[in-house]
């Protein structure tokens, strides 16, 4: 396996930043390799100091779960105990909230993406849209025994 090559990570570092700027947000942007390790990160300016933790975290969660975090948020509404145990797992906090994405080509996971600095759902639109842009896969399938949100995730 690999992880998204730096050239990588920083492409998709600017599109988040400038899908960020478009909406008026200042976010921090990470991308992590498929075992959760940090490629890049960066954290525009005006963007909160915690921001680029909560990046490193969303990444890292989609990365290691192999699941966008709006995934990981219905399975966690299915399953809170199993849930909160896995997620002090690993050298990173695993995290349920929009704004994580996983990167993968074909069905080999390389890495995650994490957006934090908007709202939830304006992470999620930004983590979502540049995994699309640049041609990523952003179909998964969904955990047997996770709930199904309102929105169809899960």
């Amino acid at each position: 396996m690999s992880g998204p090559t730096l050239k990588e990570a920083q492409a998709l570092i600017e599109a988040a930043q400038q899908r960020a700027f478009d909406l008026g947000k200042a976010v921090s942007v990470a991308v992590v390799d498929y075992g959760g390790y940090v490629v890049a990160v960066s954290r525009m300016d005006g963007a909160r100091p915690m921001t680029p933790s909560i990046a490193i975290s969303k990444a890292y969660s989609a990365a290691v779960m192999q699941r966008p975090t709006a995934m990981l948020k219905a399975w966690s509404n299915g399953d809170p105990v199993f849930f909160s145990q896995v997620a002090r797992m690993g050298h990173q906090p695993i995290v349920a909230t929009l704004g994580g994405y996983t990167l993968k080509r074909g069905d080999e996971i390389l890495g995650g993406v994490g957006i934090a600095g908007g709202s939830a759902e304006e992470d999620e639109a930004i983590a979502k849209g540049v995994v699309e842009a640049a041609g990523w896969s952003t179909e998964f399938p969904a955990w047997a025994g996770a709930r199904k949100e309102p929105n169809g995730n899960g």
